[in-house]
């Protein structure tokens, strides 16, 4: 089946016609609340089942295990922070300026996203006559190779031995795979006249960062925003083409670092809202899928190792960050503790 579909793809290249596909970054009707944690300090505090990330790997050893079963997160709305450029990141400011899980209405319009969950992002922008913008970004930065783990009764993760070494954890929750040639990049927003514009920031495989201006918020209700790529060459006769080696290249892809919101100096100031349900992208193939007659990777194995370092390297940035916020929470005061 899959050397059907390699002719097929080779036959539209030679027509000279340009074959993309579309896939969802990211969908935050995926993210809600849905598992609970029971910390004896704070309470409980609900988590996304699907992406929660253990980060007590970058834990010392003084943390008990007890306490190292807590540190966990997701990429759950409600953790996703609101981070307010310099000029306007005041106490007040960053204060109220965050994200919320929100449901639309189930009688809403088919084409409204009925029952569905969105993020709703609250940012309190200054009143000064001066320009500023927000950045709404993931509790942590989203891995690419993550290998995806199932949770337990008593909390505790586990990898099933057949996704062990796939890194496809976070697969369309903030990465897409095997993206080459960004073609459009849309997003479905809901907008309350605010004459803000709306950014999407990607990194691919090099860790090289691009921001996608999608177009201002000025409306009411849902619209999908579509920013379309400028430099896409529809004419495959018209495209620089090169052959590159098959393995054990890892096949490029892109991730969500965040979304930004601009507000100008001469528009009004003080509180934005605004919901998002999910961001696509449509992108060509960088490499063509099809059944080898050897399994490179199996006798080899050096995708996996490479693989297997960045992931570590990961987990032990992202860690760091996530215990430090971990042990100000327990140092912070709860009403519950008089």
């Amino acid at each position: 089946m899959k050397r059907v579909i390699a002719i097929l793809f080779t036959a539209l290249m030679v027509a000279g016609i340009a074959v993309a596909d579309e896939e969802i970054l990211i969908d935050f009707d995926q993210l809600n609340a849905d598992f609970t944690i029971t910390d004896p300090k704070i309470g409980d505090h609900q988590e996304n089942q699907r992406t929660i990330m253990d980060f007590s790997i970058a834990a010392g050893s003084s943390f008990t295990d007890d306490e190292k079963a807590l540190m966990k997160t997701s990429l759950a709305i409600k953790n996703w922070e609101v981070r307010l450029s310099s000029s306007s990141r005041t106490i007040f400011n960053q204060e109220y300026s965050l994200a919320k899980q929100a449901r639309v209405r189930e009688d809403a319009p088919e084409t409204h996203f009925p029952g569905k969950y969105v993020m709703g992002i609250r940012i309190h922008f200054p009143q000064e006559m001066y320009n500023g913008w927000a950045t709404i970004k993931p509790p942590f930065e989203i891995p690419a190779y993550q290998d995806k783990t199932t949770v337990g009764g008593d909390g505790s993760l586990t990898v099933a031995d057949e996704d062990r070494g796939k890194g496809d954890m976070y697969d369309n929750y903030g990465v897409v795979k095997n993206v080459g040639v960004l073609k459009s990049l849309s997003v479905n927003v809901h907008g309350l006249n605010f004459p803000h514009r709306l950014s999407v920031i990607l990194k691919n495989q090099n860790n090289e960062e691009q921001e996608v201006i999608l177009g201002h918020l000025q409306f009411d209700g849902w619209r999908r925003l579509q920013w379309d790529n400028p430099n896409y060459i529809i004419e495959v006769r018209n495209r620089d083409l090169r052959s590159y080696p098959l393995y054990p290249k890892t096949a490029p892809m892109v991730k969500l670092v965040g979304l930004r919101i601009y507000r100008d100096g001469m528009h009004e100031g003080d509180d934005f809202i605004g919901y998002v349900k999910d961001i696509s992208v449509v992108f060509d193939k960088a490499q063509i899928l099809t059944e080898r007659d050897i399994d490179d990777e199996q006798v080899w194995g050096i995708i996996q190792k490479r693989e297997e370092a960045r992931r570590t390297a990961e987990m032990r940035r992202l860690g760091n960050i996530q215990v430090l916020r971990y042990l100000e929470t327990q140092k912070m005061h709860h009403e519950d503790q008089e």
